[in-house]
């Protein structure tokens, strides 16, 4: 049943990313991560020929990839994203590829808001050729502490319970362990913190849903903040601000590699070792062939 198969409401999330494909300067995080990922995507020696861009969202992985000369699909479950690149529409749990259709998997900013993470990892696994690579990008546990705190602020001043107002958030451990899980070889997680500084919380929430990054939990409170409770945030906001009357907030950046199992991979490192630099995975990965 669509919209009650997991924590998270898909017709929700397609609004919201309708809602994020009008509001295009605020993908910046995205694209910094997506020149993250074509800059290692640099590092592999071998040839890519078509790729699956995984939530699409404005494009900005699918020009790093159109950059390197790769032909590109572009996927998004939200249908503005989706039209856009001429994409296909579809849910990254729910993918309508043939096994084994593309050489190279990449996704920014989206794979955290999936109902079924490894049941999507598991098809892109499938979906990759022998030897293909999966390459991903998200914000992860740590990411956000300035807006935790503020809606903190905001239950307390308006005496409520707390309610689920932001996303479970997944670590590098719990990244690692999944790639394993769905059958990536040489699975490896990096984390970047990436320091943004807001003007106000206003802003800071204006920029998240410009990135299709708020609140979608089917769980979540539908009872917004009264007054109190708004200026209690605001001001615990507020009060962490520099000199210059802006905030900073912490975004902890997941970088995920897997290659799809292969003839030609060299074997795997010990367990545990997912924490390992992307970079060094990535140079270590197949060579190419032909």
């Amino acid at each position: 049943m669509d919209g009650v198969d997991g924590p998270f409401d898909r017709q929700l999330r397609r609004l919201r990313r309708d809602r994020a494909a009008r509001h295009p300067d605020a993908d910046y995080l995205h694209r910094r991560a997506a020149a993250e990922l074509g800059e290692r995507l640099d590092l592999v020696t071998r040839r890519f020929d078509r790729a699956l861009d995984l939530g699409c969202g404005a494009g900005a992985m699918g020009a790093e990839l159109a950059a390197r000369g790769i032909a590109v699909v572009s996927a998004d479950a939200g249908p503005a994203f989706a039209a856009a690149a001429g994409g296909v529409l579809c849910d990254e749990d729910r993918l309508p590829f043939a096994d084994g259709a593309f050489d190279l998997v990449t996704s920014v900013g989206a794979l955290d808001s999936v109902n079924d993470l490894p049941g999507a990892l598991t098809l892109i696994r499938r979906a990759l050729r022998p030897d293909g690579l999966f390459l991903a990008a998200f914000a992860g546990a740590g990411s956000l502490p300035a807006l935790r705190g503020a809606l903190q602020a905001a239950e307390e001043a308006e005496d409520v319970a707390p309610a689920p107002r932001l996303h479970p958030q997944i670590d590098v451990r719990a990244a690692g362990d999944l790639l394993t899980r769905a059958g990536f070889a040489l699975p490896v997680v990096d984390r970047e913190e990436v320091i943004v500084r807001f003007s106000s919380l206003g802003r800071l929430v204006a920029d998240l849903r410009g990135m299709a990054a708020t609140n979608i939990l089917l769980e979540r409170s539908r009872t917004p903040f009264g007054r109190f409770g708004l200026a209690a945030a605001t001001a615990h906001f507020a009060a962490s601000a520099d000199a210059d009357g802006r905030t900073a907030e912490r975004f902890e950046i997941l970088y995920l590699s897997g290659w799809a199992p292969g003839p030609d991979q060299p074997r795997p490192a010990r367990r545990g070792s997912a924490v390992a630099s992307l970079a060094d995975a990535l140079k270590a990965g197949p060579r190419a062939s032909g």
